[in-house]
Order: C-alpha cells, then structure tokens, then sequence
C-alpha cells in the first residue's frame, strides 16, 4: 500500500507539472499577439480576395502598404539582394574579421525562404535575434537596432514581405572561421553587446526627435555603419556616429561636430544628401550609401527625414581628432596641364593618369561639370571623400566607381578596376588627395590592393 501510495503521489505531482506547462503555453502563445495590435492575415501571404469582408481587405492593403515603406526604411533589399532578377532571395557577401557571411532569402518561398515562417517566428528573429528553429542569428544582421521597432511595423513588414514573389534560391553557405562558425556563442555576445527592449520615446524631448529616434536607433540600423566597434565587434556606445567602416569603404562620422562630423551642413543639405545622394559643397553619395539612397532614403517622407535631421543634430558631438572639416580642402589646379607637357609620360604619374581618366568628367582643374545639377560630375574641391584624411573611399571610388540612380538623376561612374593596376590607382589617389584635398592623406599600393579584395 505504502508503494501503492508513492506512486500515486508521483503520478499527481507529474500531472500537476505537465499542467502547469500546458498553461504556460497557452499563456505564451496569446501573448504573442496583444490584443491592441492589428489583425495580419496577411503575415501568411493570404490573398485579399479570399476574404469576404470589405474592411478587412481595406485593413491589409493598409499595411502592407505600411510594411513596403517600412522595408524601405531598414532597405531589406539592399541587403537580401545579391543579384537584381532575384529580388529579396539574398546572397549577398559581408565580409567580417571572422569569416564571410551570406545574407538569407526572405521571399515567401516555403524551401528556401520564409514561406514557412509564423508572426511569431518572424517577431523573434526581429526583436530576438533567434530564428524560426531556435538557432541564434549573426549580428550582421542588426537585431540590435531591430529589437527597438513596435510589433505593430514588425508585422507590417511581414504582412509586405508574404505578397513578394517567392523565389527559391539558397544562397552560399557561410565562410566562418572556428571558433566563430558555432552559432551557440552568439549567447556571450549578446550579453555584452545586446539588450533586447523595445523603442520608448523620451517625454523630455520632441515628436521630431523622438521619431528620428525611432527610425535612426532602429529600422534604419545607421550605427551599424555609423559607429565604430569594439574589440568584440560590437558598436562602441561611447562613440556613436563618429564614423566606422564597411566592406573597405569608411561610413563617416555624422554627430554635429563641426571639424569632424556634419555640424556645417544645413538641415536642407542633409535632407537633400539624403533624397538625391548630394550634399553640394559636402559630399555625393558612393558605395554603400549610393545604395541606401538609391534604395531606401529617397523614399523617405519629408517629415521623417526633418526627424532623423533633428535627431543627429541633437547627439553628442564627436570631432574624433579632425580639426578641420572633409569640405573645406582644395584648389582648382590652373597650372598642371601645362606643367605636364614638357614631362616624359609615364605609367605611375599622378597627373598625367588624372587628365588621361579623370579630368574629361571633373575637368582638368577638379571643378567639375554640370555645377549643382542633380546629374553633374562633382567638383573635387570642397569635397568630403577627397578631403579625408584617409584615402581609402577615394581609392574605392577608383575600383568600383558609383551607379546611384535616384528620382532626380541616374548617376554613373566607371570603375576603373581593370584598367588600372594597384601602384596607378595609389599614385592617382596621392595626386586627387595632394591637389585638390587633405595633403596629409597616403596611399600605397599595398593598401589599394587590400582595398581590391573586399567583397561588394
């Protein structure tokens, strides 16, 4: 009897653990969705007309609606695209100090995308960084700055992401160097370097300030680039914004410090850097950020992109050592042609390679052509790249050249990559720099030829 008995005591305390958990799931899974947030059917890729209801198809045309300007704002497609006739499908390569890694499908197909993925799968990678099996994302993927946007625009991102047409491609297998390459690590980076939390808006300060918070702490993910990183390549909080680097080109610091960062740029010029890719008498848009205007900040609202200029002009200025501004170097070079037709041409000429592949665009003088048109070849002189006082954008400049298509102009320059070996193009660059910028700046052809080798 007394066995009997304990192992009736035994089953009960198992029943009343298994009850508990039963009650625990159900508490979790309705918590998932609060009760004040939108109804998203469209989350699964639904079609409007197999709803009967009116209104509720006027309510997903609504977000998803919401969700395609929100993907604008994060520019999902520039980072999930890696070929143009497979938008959103993913491949593209991040190179990082511990490997590459490939950016995942996020169309809606079932195999090779998110297809298969719930609202809840998707809110936890977003807010979480773990995906739809558990396994803990990189933070090339910036969860970081994620985990801040409501669940509402989460959802509403889903609910766009569902109407894209699925394409099934699996891209490349990540390239991560062991230790890196287990993904169960990520648990001791995150407890230096991530705290999951949602946006809260700070009641001392402005709606302005408060939304381009909202949309430069997330969607918009800028210190990924913007701020410099720490031993663990996580963002370095105490200098926020003052500048870092991405695939060899440098993200410059945009706190309002006037030698070091955009402090002498007007609201206008930074609006209009950011809706047209040109700050004129600051800067033009190249490389990455040519891809982000291109993609996602000339689509921004006017009052959106007021806020995030009110924003930054409200964070700690940091001058990070310059003294003096990337805009204020340069002179026109009136004397150079002449000088260079008594000389023998050779093949590592500064000069003589900048009149030969430089000058038909931004004169021989480094003025440039076309003034502040929207499609000019911009001047040399009071240029930010070219006042650097590193030369390694100018130099990818060089490599890759620009193509930044805007509503306004459709911007291109040639790469010269193939046509100019490592020593022409750190001769060039020496050149633009000494004449027309920051003479401090150097080049060598060592440098350009590590600068080659960065994925794109």
């Amino acid at each position: 009897m007394k066995r009997s008995a304990r192992y009736l005591a035994a089953f009960a305390l198992l029943f009343c653990v298994f009850s508990l958990y039963v009650a625990w799931r159900v508490v979790q899974e309705t918590s998932t969705v609060p009760v004040d947030e939108w109804p998203l059917p469209a989350a699964h890729g639904e079609d409007p007309a197999t709803h009967a209801d009116a209104n509720t198809t006027d309510t997903r045309s609504e977000i998803v609606q919401r969700g395609a300007y929100l993907a604008r704002v994060g520019d999902c497609v520039g980072c999930h695209t890696a070929d143009p006739r497979r938008p959103f499908a993913g491949g593209v390569p991040i190179d990082t100090p511990f490997g590459r890694l490939y950016t995942p499908n996020i169309t809606p197909d079932p195999a090779t995308g998110i297809g298969q993925w719930s609202d809840a799968d998707f809110l936890r990678a977003m807010h979480e960084g773990i995906g739809r099996n558990g396994e803990r994302l990189y933070p090339a993927f910036p969860y970081v700055e994620f985990t801040r946007v409501t669940d509402a625009d989460v959802r509403a991102i889903r609910a766009y992401l569902g109407t894209l047409a699925p394409i099934h491609y699996t891209p490349p297998v990540n390239a991560l160097h062991f230790p890196f390459n287990q993904r169960w690590l990520m648990l001791f980076w995150n407890l230096l370097n991530f705290e999951p939390a949602r946006f809260v808006p700070d009641p001392r300060q402005s709606a302005e300030y408060n939304r381009g918070a909202y949309l430069v702490e997330g969607l918009a993910h800028c210190e990924e680039c913007h701020t410099p990183r720490n031993l663990t390549q996580g963002l370095s909080k105490s200098e926020r914004f003052s500048g870092g680097t991405h695939a060899g080109w440098q993200a410059y610091n945009i706190t309002p410090d006037r030698a070091g960062g955009i402090g002498g740029w007007s609201d206008d010029a930074l609006i209009s850097y950011l809706t047209t890719g040109v700050a004129v008498g600051h800067a033009n848009a190249a490389g990455p950020m040519a891809g982000i205007v291109q993609n996602s900040t000339q689509y921004l609202t006017p009052e959106d992109l007021r806020s995030i200029s009110v924003f930054l002009r409200a964070q700690a200025p940091v001058a990070g050592g310059a003294t003096r501004s990337r805009d204020s170097f340069g002179q026109p070079a009136d004397d150079d042609v002449a000088t260079l037709r008594s000389n023998a041409v050779t093949a590592s000429n500064g000069a003589q390679l900048f009149v030969a592949n430089c000058a038909s665009c931004h004169n021989w003088t480094g003025t440039g052509v076309g003034a502040s048109a929207p499609g000019a070849y911009p001047s040399l002189i009071r240029n930010s790249t070219v006042g650097a006082a590193h030369a390694d954008n100018l130099v990818m400049l060089i490599l890759q050249g620009v193509h930044r298509q805007t509503k306004d102009a459709d911007v291109l320059m040639p790469g010269f990559a193939r046509e100019l070996g490592d020593d022409q193009i750190a001769a060039l660059a020496r050149y633009v720099t000494q004449r027309f910028g920051d003479p401090r700046a150097t080049m060598t052809a060592d440098r350009v030829a590590a600068l080659r080798a960065q994925a794109q």
